[in-house]
């Protein structure tokens, strides 16, 4: 029976919930016996010079077996590549040299028998610091008074974009109203269940195996096999059970290459894991654009024109992060049909912490800004928000459609999508609500927000994939996506049975180790259903062209009268019953030895481009300031459902992590660029308490782009929900005279944004 697009429960939960997972810090691998632990020294300064390390009572502590500092190592730093305005000397060493450019940063690195030992010596490591002055505002590194690097001129590193904007003469001609409005779209931590973590042995035969919490185990094989100037083969990485990513596990930290390095000249096995602090210092933070927007039309609700300039905050170096508003400019027009549009990003160096991907990367900011941009134009002409978004949305004919940024979206509804949610709510009842208590004088009053959204998602080109075939039926599927709670162990294994007609139980999917699989893309930028399932469709493809004529010989018959029965997973000549082998058999029979293996390739047909639709509603106390999201109504469109448990999964989280930006989360530096949200206790994440029960519907616009039809999920929460929790809270206190509030919306900031707009 078919399978695929059914609530099928996961099958790694019971693994997980039970405290089985094997994650790096608790695995028992006999390479790993009495490993070392590893602590890393960290700069307390944002920017210092670093004028000497003394080591000795250190190195003299109980337990300790070395400690190193950048000198002794002498690995090469990790150049910035795919920026347009970044050079070598932007490079980011291991371990700090001679200036420190973010407080965390590492600056030495100590090994001993415990991590007790370990934490004790790294306090007794000697730092003489110099400071210098700190740089923690993207207009600040633009000005560019203090340079992170020399030799350089400037503290710009990328530019995505129309470089050189013209003036708005040309962009907004014809516009009977232009709003502008300048927005924040905050840092944020990534704060994964588990921080970072590696585990580092010898392998016995001059390489070593690097056990890691990561998103992309190839790319960081390939990555420090360079680095460390190892023969490719000689590095085996391997990802576990990872604990969450969202992002913050897609970078080669500079901690890693530490790792291998030491197991390497201890010749002995060595483990670290990062605290909580560190990993809010230390792990690359997301988001951290300054967005000047600007949209004009006429005053019917048409949208003519739109420009976005972002500031980036790319922290210390560039990496990742200063990449990340490409994707904001690609899709900063958003679901909407504007004639005009200008996008410009402007990546700048600050001495906080690097900044890298979030659940997202690029593209919720782009929604933020193009979803808030429309609010304060609805709210200039007097329009209902609703109305507005009706009308400027892509029609479904428009398809595909070619974006004046030059995206081309490939298939969609986004009106159906929208006017799903407005049904879905009851839109029409919120507003009375909403003007009873406006007109009641309610200390408590409504607020209703909307976005449309759209997204790119199956990003990062070809994947890998592996399918064996056992004599006893059993299939195992190898694949190069990684896992962080997703759930791909359980829709992979979906696509290979529903594919080959055996049963899902008699189906594992393998993923995460370069040494089972050679080749790998990993699992960002919502791609793993879309490219780890297609690859894995294409080798049951394989495979089925592979065994027919197997088939056939085994059934002696010709293979033009064979066909595969998916209902029961066998050969069949016609509806003789009689004649027929079952996968297991036939793998006996031709392959008694071993299993019958194909390996694919897949590169998909095009991009993909999820789209949705979502409404908050939000309760503002007008005497506090304080909102309370009341309501999240979501209709998403992913295009086929493969299964709808883990659909609506991944959009749980997406969207509490949404809410968190909008209501509570920021990471914040003090003048000097110390952090000062650097704890749980200071750094806000929102709990199951903060979130009502989510109201999701889904619709399902299939996309030709590959075989599954499917698009991505993982990313749609966070995208959508920001902009709609956002305008809620505006809009419950727009009545006072409030424009516009950045996030995150606290209290206070609410507070103060009814205050200053009441009259003295």
């Amino acid at each position: 029976m078919p399978i695929l697009g059914t609530p099928v429960a996961r099958v790694e939960d019971r693994r997980l919930v039970a405290g089985q997972g094997r994650y790096v810090d608790n695995l028992r691998e006999p390479a790993l016996a009495g490993a070392a632990e590893v602590v890393f020294v960290r700069s307390p300064l944002a920017h210092a010079r670093i004028r000497g390390i003394d080591t000795g009572a250190a190195r003299a502590a109980p337990g300790v077996l070395a400690v190193y500092t950048a000198g002794d190592l002498d690995l090469p730093p990790t150049e910035p590549a795919g920026l347009s305005h970044a050079c070598a000397e932007m490079a980011q060493p291991d371990l700090a040299t001679d200036v420190t450019r973010y407080a965390g940063e590492p600056v030495a690195a100590v090994v001993a028998r415990n991590r007790y030992q370990a934490a004790d010596a790294a306090a007794m490591v000697d730092v003489d610091y110099d400071p210098l002055p700190a740089v923690t505002t993207v207009e600040a590194g633009l000005a560019g008074a203090t340079l992170l690097f020399t030799p350089t001129d400037s503290n710009l590193t990328h530019v995505a974009g129309d470089d050189d904007p013209a003036g708005d003469g040309d962009l907004f001609a014809g516009c009977e109203v232009v709003v502008h409005e300048t927005v924040t779209n905050q840092r944020l931590a990534p704060v994964p269940m588990e921080t970072r973590a590696a585990a580092c042995a010898p392998d016995g035969a001059g390489g070593l195996v690097l056990w890691l919490s990561t998103q992309v185990p190839h790319l960081v094989r390939d990555q420090l096999t360079r680095r460390l100037g190892l023969v490719p083969g000689q590095l085996r990485v391997v990802a576990p059970d990872v604990g969450g990513g969202f992002g913050g596990k897609l970078a080669v930290d500079g901690e890693f290459a530490v790792m291998c390095s030491i197991a390497r000249r201890l010749d002995r096995p060595v483990r670290w894991m990062e605290t909580r602090s560190e990993c809010m210092l230390g792990m690359t933070h997301g988001r951290g654009q300054r967005q000047r927007i600007s949209i004009g039309g006429r005053r019917d609700g048409t949208i003519l024109a739109y420009r976005l300039d972002s500031l980036v905050d790319a922290g210390a170096y560039p990496r990742g992060g200063a990449w990340m508003p490409t994707p904001t400019v690609w899709m900063a027009c958003g679901a909407y049909d504007i004639p005009r549009v200008v996008a410009r990003a402007r990546s700048v160096l600050t001495t906080t912490t690097p900044t890298g991907a979030y659940r997202g990367a690029g593209r919720p900011e782009a929604a933020a800004a193009i979803e808030r941009a429309v609010d304060l134009f609805a709210a200039e002409i007097g329009v209902d928000p609703a109305q507005v978004r009706l009308r400027n949305l892509l029609r479904p004919e428009a398809f595909p459609h070619q974006t004046p940024t030059g995206m081309t979206y490939d298939t969609g509804d986004y009106p159906a999508a929208l006017s799903a949610v407005l049904r879905a709510a009851d839109y029409p009842s919120l507003r009375a609500e909403q003007a009873r208590r406006r007109a009641a004088g309610d200390t408590y009053q409504l607020g209703i927000g909307l976005s449309s959204y759209v997204e790119v998602t199956g990003l990062g080109g070809e994947e890998h994939g592996r399918l064996e075939l056992s004599a006893d039926g059993t299939v195992t599927g190898y694949v190069g996506t990684a896992a962080q709670g997703q759930g791909h162990e359980t829709t992979l294994a979906m696509v290979v049975a529903d594919r080959l007609g055996v049963a899902f139980e008699r189906v594992t999917i393998r993923f995460g180790d370069t040494g089972a699989l050679g080749q790998g893309g990993g699992t960002f930028g919502s791609r793993s259903a879309q490219l780890g399932g297609s690859v894995l469709y294409e080798a049951t493809q394989r495979l089925h062209d592979e065994a027919l004529p197997l088939a056939a010989a085994q059934l002696g018959v010709d293979e033009r009268e064979v066909t595969l029965d998916r209902a029961t997973g066998t050969w069949r000549v016609g509806d003789d019953s009689g004649r027929a082998i079952e996968w297991g058999e036939l793998a006996a029979r031709v392959h008694p030895d071993g299993a019958f293996a194909v390996e694919v390739k897949y590169a998909p047909a095009g991009l993909t481009y999820a789209f949705g639709a979502h409404l908050a509603l939000v309760e503002v106390d007008l005497e506090t300031g304080k909102p309370r999201l009341l309501r999240l109504v979501a209709v998403d469109d992913a295009g086929r459902i493969l299964n709808p448990l883990l659909f609506d999964g991944q959009r749980h989280g997406g969207i509490a992590q949404g809410v968190g930006q909008a209501l509570y989360e920021q990471m914040c530096y003090d003048s000097d660029g110390n952090p000062v949200t650097a704890t749980l206790a200071d750094y806000t994440v929102p709990s199951a308490a903060d979130l009502p029960d989510l109201e999701l519907e889904s619709l399902q616009t299939a996309t030709p782009h590959n075989p599954l039809g499917a698009k991505g999920i993982g990313e749609a929460g966070t995208i959508g929900s920001v902009p709609a929790v956002q305008n809620a809270v505006v809009d419950a206190v727009s009545h006072l005279g409030v424009r516009h509030i950045d996030m995150p919306l606290t209290p206070e900031r609410v507070w103060q944004a009814i205050v200053s707009a009441r009259p003295a």
